[in-house]
């Protein structure tokens, strides 16, 4: 008796482990349909690589979500298959244009896998765009203040009461129509004269550190009482590391070279 029960047993322990490797290679049966662990890991290198692309890290819970959507999958085509979908003429279209498709992402894909930006180019195509933004030899930053009025006679009283000693700041602070300055006596702080509409822009390049306009400058705005506080040779914005935007810059360059093997594709088709 007790080696009967012993031969269930090892016979029900085996049976288990013969089971393991199927159950293994499937996410999940769906209806007595076994959904391979394959598409799972099909979807999960999509994921993986478009968030490589981007430089994002994948969170640990989207395995299980991309689980439940290869389930859902399965029980949307059983449902379909079931309905005899596959034999109409928009499923074959359709089909058509997915087949398209999928062999043109492929074709994109291998074209990447072979010519991958290396670190060394990244760097290279990081240290021009970083150049580019130097400024011009001999350009000049402005720290100027003004006053914006809607009329050229307010502008002009606003400018005869600061030449008898009044204060620019505090005349800015009670007439000017320009919110984000006003409030600060007029301050628009430090900018390239090429940032403004061009007649302030001319008007202000104008001025040497300490002067103001003596005239109202007229723009699309109103009028304005322009005076230079300040100036100082441009300098350029600092750059951010490169180690910080790597990954961006590489995706860039990817999508550039994408583009031109595309266009060199049109380009050498003979199309009639």
């Amino acid at each position: 008796m007790k080696k009967h029960l012993l031969s269930v047993s090892v016979a029900a322990l085996l049976a288990g482990t013969l089971a393991l490797p199927a159950v293994a290679q499937n996410v999940a049966i769906v209806n007595g349909k076994p959904v391979p662990k394959a598409r799972l890991e099909a979807l999960e290198a999509q994921v993986k690589a478009q968030a490589a692309r981007t430089g994002q890290p994948v969170p640990p819970e989207v395995t299980q979500q991309l689980r439940d959507e290869v389930i859902a999958r399965e029980v949307f085509m059983q449902e379909a298959e079931r309905r005899g979908i596959q034999g109409s003429d928009a499923y074959r279209k359709n089909m058509e244009l997915a087949r398209q498709s999928v062999m043109i992402n492929a074709l994109f894909e291998d074209f990447k896998a072979k010519n991958e930006v290396t670190d060394a180019e990244a760097k290279a195509e990081y240290d021009r765009l970083v150049a580019a933004q130097a400024p011009a030899a001999g350009t000049k930053e402005i720290k100027a203040r003004h006053i914006l009025v809607e009329k050229e006679s307010e502008a002009k009283d606003l400018i005869a009461q600061i030449k008898k000693g009044a204060k620019f700041e505090d005349l800015a602070k009670k007439a000017s129509k320009d919110p984000g300055s006003g409030a600060q006596g007029g301050d628009l702080g430090w900018s390239n004269p090429s940032s403004y509409v061009p007649e302030f822009a001319e008007a202000m390049s104008k001025l040497k550190k300490g002067e103001m306009t003596d005239a109202p400058v007229k723009t699309q705005f109103g009028y304005h009482i322009i005076r230079v506080d300040d100036t100082r040779d441009a300098k350029a914005p600092e750059p951010p590391k490169f180690e910080d935007v790597k990954a961006q810059v590489k995706q860039q360059m990817e999508q550039q070279k994408l583009a031109k093997f595309q266009e060199d594709l049109r380009g050498k088709a003979k199309i009639e």
